[in-house]
């Protein structure tokens, strides 16, 4: 049985998404919300879906082994990053290599890094005049990002696109294949 951690800080739109696609597999078990707000609207979904949810500051995160320590008492085997907006602690790379993986609304590396998450990425997609934009599921390195690319989709994005028609498409792409993905990793 593979133990999965989500980590989130929003509305966890994704997060409720691979909970239920997972709900009735017999070989993962989603043990646990991690989020770094506590009035993130995913703890909600946690709540109504029957999973455990916990809240974790920003100092808990870089400074101490509260998260880490959380993650083995519970016997987490993977993370999967969905809106989760703070970048990864070393402590957490070293534990779980390879075992990290993040979903990103746009083709990386186009509008990655720093600060761009969401709405952000939707609208630089449009200012940039971008033909198409989609997901990237990638590893979670040192860097925002930055990690190995698992999978990629695309979607078109039109010259009369506004930035929350792009917002549509792209969530369209996180719901259909997300979990397909986590899925698949995690038989490999």
């Amino acid at each position: 049985m593979t133990k999965i951690a989500i980590f989130a800080s929003g509305s966890g739109s994704n997060a409720e998404n691979i909970i239920k696609y997972f709900a009735n597999n017999e070989t993962v078990s989603i043990e646990l919300i991690v989020s770094n707000k506590e009035d993130a609207y995913v703890h909600q979904r946690a709540k109504n879906l029957g999973v455990e949810s916990v809240t974790y500051s920003k100092n808990d995160f870089y400074n101490t082994d509260k998260v880490l320590e959380c993650l083995l008492q519970k016997e987490v085997g993977f993370i999967v990053l969905a809106g989760f907006l703070l970048k990864i602690p070393e402590n957490l790379l070293q534990a779980y290599p390879n075992k990290i993986i993040n979903i990103h609304p746009a083709l990386l590396p186009k509008f990655g890094g720093k600060g761009m998450y969401g709405d952000n990425v939707h609208k630089a997609v449009v200012e940039a005049g971008e033909s198409e934009s989609g997901i990237t599921i990638h590893y979670v390195n040192e860097n925002y990002d930055e990690g190995t690319v698992i999978f990629q989709a695309k979607c078109p994005v039109s010259v009369i696109d506004s930035y929350q028609d792009v917002a549509k498409k792209v969530h369209a792409l996180e719901y259909t294949y997300f979990p397909l993905i986590i899925d698949k990793v995690l038989k490999s």
